[in-house]
């Protein structure tokens, strides 16, 4: 049960008969109204603009055309109060009986309450993660995992077909640095001193068990070979252990891919070269073309040569400049891998393609928004998001890291010491194009300021209720009280409040997903944690407004299948999150 959504479709249907009546123009478009929760909760329940996008086309002021619909939105059923506010905004205040209805839906439904079909099973590929494969996950990797995976689980909820991708940037030049590095510990592996690692190569530990690994399958054999030999050997083994490892650490967030993507195969161990083809493609539209780019202002930029060189007619499509494609050496450019990777995406019946990078990338935006523009002929969506980077503190104090040193805090051991649920929901308690400060020592603190704790507690508290209430049990199946519970008694503001941040939910869940945020989720399921805990207290400090009242079975029932359906929402948002719902916290 949507309210926002049942409003809207009233207010639109109330406003198609004005036009066809005469009072309004015909054939306005209903999908411009919006309804959605006041600013300010005292002005109403529902806020909607109604009178401020049709007042040009009715040839009326806003405030005018509001007055006019106040009459109709006043009969609505559940409807109590209409008011205009500010230039033209119409607040609707609806009865109790209305959130009651909504507390009876989310007993019908349990943890399904909120799934939305608004994605109508659309295809969507949600690429996250596609950390280089030269060593263990940090933090800022664990940033884009989490937020990517959150936003797979919530397009899912929403409707869309999900599949969550990982692309191996298994080609180039840092997985030869790699190979080089875990040569280096083969030889060590052998018995050599190989002293310290040199500058430009992985120094880390972990590249001692592909040494070990290396040195057990192939002895001392790969000493004897030119490093044009023992170069894709080595490499192959070290990529392989690199992303067990990876998948590891994605485990212990409880996140698994359907897809990994080798960059490889697109054009190296491919049985087709995809790049060269799609360079075949453009050149066939005339969108590639031999020429020269002129030198760049400001900062220097990677790949500008001063050469006659291969472009991709980037800026027809809303680059700033052209790009190449070929390096001097007749290799493909990363773009080019880039632009046949999408174009992969697209052939595999992505229509919808999200990206979700690190805070070095936003320059790469735009050319690959253009590319996908050509490549896909305008039908491809390609939405980048980033997240920004993590700031790891202890008590306040940063803790340092480096991935080229080795000395580095890893992902994993950042699991280890708090938990997955902490990691995860503090990951999406910041919008992820915001810095984010993660502090070790507060986020397993048992307080208010942690947001995990906060929210985790509710649920838990919700089934502590439910559970000393043994004199007034719940039906088996909460769906049953749906119809049969008298809730009218719960008209205290507290409680209201509770309802109303209910009712929110679907709501919720649909724009958080349209506008790919999952912190959206996050946000809203502290608040309601924070109404619940208030409404908690309330009954502390005003016995007439405790869950269980003794001489009164059926309010005490009302309020237990509130309690219940808190419980239910708490589950379906934090199971959205990858989040666990305790029942019990100590």
């Amino acid at each position: 049960m949507n309210v926002f959504d049942i409003y809207q479709r009233k207010i639109a249907e109330t406003v198609l008969e004005m036009g066809q009546s005469g009072k309004l123009p015909a054939n306005l478009d209903p999908h411009k109204i919006v309804v959605e929760p006041p600013r300010d909760m005292s002005h109403g329940d529902l806020a909607t603009n109604v009178a401020l996008v049709f007042a040009k086309e009715a040839g009326m002021a806003p405030r005018a055309l509001a007055d006019m619909l106040v009459g109709p939105l006043s009969g609505f059923e559940g409807v109590s109060k209409v008011e205009i506010a500010g230039p033209g905004f119409i607040n609707l205040k609806l009865d109790p009986a209305i959130f009651h209805r909504v507390v009876g839906a989310v007993l019908e439904r349990k943890t399904e309450f909120g799934r939305s079909p608004i994605g109508a099973g659309q295809k969507v590929n949600v690429e996250f993660v596609s950390a280089n494969p030269t060593g263990p996950m940090h933090v800022g990797h664990g940033r884009g995992a989490v937020f990517g995976d959150a936003l797979a689980s919530l397009l899912d909820f929403a409707g869309f077909d999900v599949t969550r991708e990982y692309y191996i940037n298994d080609a180039g030049a840092q997985v030869d640095v790699l190979a080089r590095s875990a040569f280096l510990r083969y030889r060590e592996a052998l018995g050599e001193d190989v002293g310290e690692i040199p500058e430009g190569l992985y120094p880390g530990d972990y590249l001692i068990p592909v040494g070990e690994e290396l040195a057990k399958s192939h002895g001392p054999t790969l000493l004897q070979l030119a490093e044009k030999d023992w170069l894709p050997i080595t490499r192959s083994t070290a990529i392989s252990m690199m992303m067990d490892m990876i998948r590891e650490d994605l485990s212990a967030l409880n996140i698994q891919h359907n897809v990994f993507f080798s960059e490889r195969t697109l054009s190296q161990d491919g049985p087709v070269d995809l790049i060269g083809r799609m360079i075949d493609a453009l050149r066939s539209r005339d969108l590639i073309y031999q020429g020269r780019l002129a030198p760049p202002k400001g900062a220097p930029v990677e790949d500008w040569e001063d050469r006659e060189q291969t472009l991709f007619r980037a800026s027809n499509f809303g680059d700033d400049v052209d790009r190449p494609l070929l390096k001097s050496d007749g290799a493909y450019t990363y773009f080019a891998a880039d632009i046949a990777y999408h174009q992969s995406k697209f052939e595999r019946g992505f229509p919808l393609m999200i990206d979700v990078w690190g805070a070095d990338h936003g320059g790469y935006i735009k050319r690959m928004a253009a590319a996908v523009r050509a490549v896909t002929n305008g039908e491809g969506e390609l939405d980048v998001k980033i997240c920004q980077l993590v700031r790891l503190l202890r008590n306040g104090e940063q803790v340092r890291m480096s991935k080229r040193s080795g000395d580095f805090i890893t992902l994993r051991e950042v699991v280890d010491e708090v938990g997955r649920d902490a990691v995860r929901f503090m990951m999406l308690f910041r919008k992820n194009d915001a810095t984010l400060d993660f502090d070790l020592a507060k986020v397993i603190e048992q307080s208010k300021d942690n947001a995990v704790f906060y929210v985790q507690y509710a649920h838990a508290r919700c089934s502590s209720v439910l559970r000393q209430a043994v004199d007034y049990p719940l039906s088996d199946d909460p769906a049953s009280m749906a119809a049969s519970c008298d809730r009218s008694g719960l008209i205290d503001q507290a409680e209201l409040s509770v309802m109303h941040r209910i009712s929110q939910f679907p709501r919720i869940v649909e724009a958080a997903a349209l506008a790919h945020e999952p912190h959206r989720l996050a946000f809203y399921l502290y608040d309601l944690a924070s109404d619940f805990h208030s409404l908690w207290n309330r009954g502390k400090d005003w016995p007439k407004l405790r869950f269980v009242i003794e001489d009164d079975r059926v309010l005490t029932q009302a309020r237990l299948s509130l309690v219940e359906a808190v419980r239910f929402v708490l589950f379906a948002g934090l199971s959205v999150l990858g989040v666990s719902a305790p029942n019990e916290m100590r």
